[in-house]
């Protein structure tokens, strides 16, 4: 294996050395495998392949100034998971065995957790897929949970950094009482064709509105929206909007640092009272944004509004503030208070 250039690491699919996975069939899962093989084989009529019955999450594990090896936060991706299997129909580990599988990737591909010192991390991908085969539109309790891992850097290639965002005015992530708040691999596929035209237009996010009214804020593509007023913490409250375990954590470390958190209907002009904003999640930990662009149609040129928070590529004092206490308890640098870190015995 050639030598991985830790400070170089972006986010993407990397080929490590092995993957974890069990078969939920008849009532039961299988005994976990460790496999070099990186291919699942599926018959083709299996629900993912026509219906979509796929749901993952997505967590770090973190080689600590103190060499610990720590999962973030395992608990609250194990609990995710579970819900949006319910809602899917799909079978689903308990926390035990997710936390089991979690560790079992990070002991088999060590290799390729980045050591301490380059802010890079161990991003692990638990998999969920329906591989039963059948055309009914009903859920059938058969299953692959699959533990990937990869090791990443920052998601866009700098490490907090402010980017362009823009609100697409003729695309919605997800309908009203939808699957909009749950990890489902289809509220993803939705946003690949906008991404596509946003990134070509010097965009790097997409914040999508309500898709009722198109008049409050909801989230990014890809991660939660927060903003900045004063000494509030404001991020909107929506049944559409996916329950970020980063968003949550940033929620209390602003509250650590006495501020005042909101989580209630943010109104789309109110986008002009807000001193920070930026987009949050497990891969991106905290994007801050310079300014949004709203579009009636993002294919065209016109832009009807722009919401501008700080110069590009400037980043404000309060991010700045959150963003370092979360990765200083992600790195082991500061004092654990809430009991985040989950260790991996023995590494």
């Amino acid at each position: 294996m050639a030598a991985i250039d830790w400070d170089s690491l972006g986010f993407d699919a990397y080929r490590t050395r092995t993957l974890i996975l069990s078969h939920y069939v008849n009532g039961e899962w299988s005994p976990i495998k460790v496999t070099e093989d990186f291919f699942f084989t599926l018959d083709p009529f299996a629900q993912m392949n026509h219906y979509a019955i796929s749901c993952f999450e997505g967590l770090k594990a973190f080689r600590q100034k103190d060499g610990r090896v720590a999962i973030f936060r395992p608990d609250q991706n194990a609990a995710r998971l579970q819900r949006t299997a319910d809602y899917l129909g799909m079978p689903c580990p308990d926390k035990e065995m997710f936390f089991k599988m979690c560790e079992e990737c990070i002991r088999n591909n060590m290799e390729f957790l980045p050591p301490y010192g380059h802010k890079a991390s161990m991003y692990l991908r638990p998999l969920l897929i329906g591989v039963h085969p059948q055309m009914q539109l009903v859920p059938y309790p058969e299953a692959i949970f699959a533990v990937m891992c990869a090791p990443v850097g920052s998601y866009y290639g700098e490490h907090l950094k402010s980017f362009a965002g823009v609100v697409p005015g003729n695309y919605d992530r997800a309908a009203p009482k939808g699957s909009g708040s749950y990890k489902i691999g289809a509220n993803y596929a939705c946003t690949f064709k906008p991404y596509k035209i946003a990134h070509e237009q010097g965009y790097t996010e997409l914040l999508y509105l309500n898709s009722a009214t198109r008049e409050y804020v909801d989230e990014f593509g890809s991660s939660n929206f927060f903003g900045i007023k004063g000494n509030k913490y404001v991020t909107p409250l929506s049944d559409s909007v996916l329950p970020s375990i980063t968003n949550k954590t940033l929620q209390e470390v602003a509250a650590d640092f006495g501020m005042e958190v909101e989580k209630r209907p943010i109104p789309v002009d109110e986008l002009d009272e807000f001193e920070e904003a930026g987009a949050c999640g497990t891969a991106v930990v905290i994007t801050p944004m310079s300014h949004i662009d709203m579009k009636p149609v993002l294919e065209e040129d016109k832009v009807d509004r722009t919401f501008r928070f700080m110069p590009d590529g400037v980043v404000g004092p309060v991010c700045t503030k959150l963003y370092n206490r979360i990765t200083g308890i992600q790195f082991g640098e500061l004092e654990d208070t809430h009991g985040w870190c989950h260790y991996v015995e023995g590494l």
